[in-house]
């Protein structure tokens, strides 16, 4: 099921999508209650709503250097483990939002991922335990990133996290096998980034499990799961789009 959070007629609601229409749903479970006075029982056209971020992360955790190639490309070495590391929260925007470039970067860059959405809090989870029982869903993200202040700043808090860096899709698609699904990012229609899910050094699975023994994580929270190959430097009026199988597209213009 497609899952959005829209706002109409001065309230907000969640709902599923179904090509052009959205079919109202009852509050769901681990995600902010609508808070509409009345309920809405008939389905409404999309385009007639305004889509919103469809969760509010206590924390944005963000896997770096997952897909060796892009590691390769940065000319850093593959990690033995997760490299972690958190965008702010206050850098979320969603579909058709602007991403702006900075004052303070020279070189902005794009960077399409599967990002997972925790459905409730899970902690120090065992091996024996299904990671997947804690996944609400599966959206698409962009790990817009400052590189130059990255290298300048020998870490990523920074770089990561001016506002609008993060860019999520307006749809949450809470069926979906993502072990093995395609990724693309084009800028102005031509395709930067291609890979697949398949690619990641550290699977999904594994990074949920492995991020529990580090920290709770809450429902709502986000886990971006890493970059393919083939970042590529934005510019102003350029327009950036992820691409991931079986989700859909999330697009942003840039200024």
């Amino acid at each position: 099921m497609k899952i959005c959070h829209f706002s109409y007629h001065d309230a907000t609601h969640w709902g599923a999508v179904k090509k052009d229409l959205i079919f109202p749903l009852e509050d769901l479970e681990s995600l902010p209650e609508n808070d509409g006075k009345k309920r809405l029982t008939e389905s409404i056209e999309i385009e007639k709503v305004k889509l919103l971020p469809p969760t509010k992360p206590s924390k944005i955790v963000c896997v770096g250097r997952n897909y060796a190639e892009h590691a390769a490309e940065l000319g850093n070495e593959i990690p033995k483990e997760p490299l972690l590391f958190f965008k702010a929260p206050s850098s979320l925007i969603s579909e058709g939002e602007i991403i702006i470039i900075p004052e303070q970067s020279a070189q902005v860059e794009h960077e399409g991922e599967l990002a997972v959405v925790i459905g409730r809090n899970c902690k120090n989870l065992k091996d024996a335990d299904n990671p997947f029982d804690y996944v609400f869903g599966y959206m698409c993200l962009n790990d817009v990133t400052a590189r130059d202040l990255q290298r300048k700043d020998g870490q990523f808090a920074r770089a990561k996290s001016f506002d609008t860096f993060c860019p999520i899709g307006a749809f949450i698609e809470t069926d979906l096998d993502a072990s093995d699904i395609r990724l693309t990012t084009k800028v102005n229609g031509a395709i930067k980034q291609d890979g697949r899910t398949s690619q990641m050094i550290f699977p999904i699975q594994f990074l949920i499990r492995y991020i529990s023994r580090q920290m709770t994580l809450n429902a709502g929270d986000i886990i971006a799961t890493g970059t393919p190959s083939g970042v590529s430097k934005l510019t102003s009026g350029d327009v950036c789009e992820v691409e991931i199988e079986g989700i859909g597209i999330l697009s942003n213009p840039v200024v």
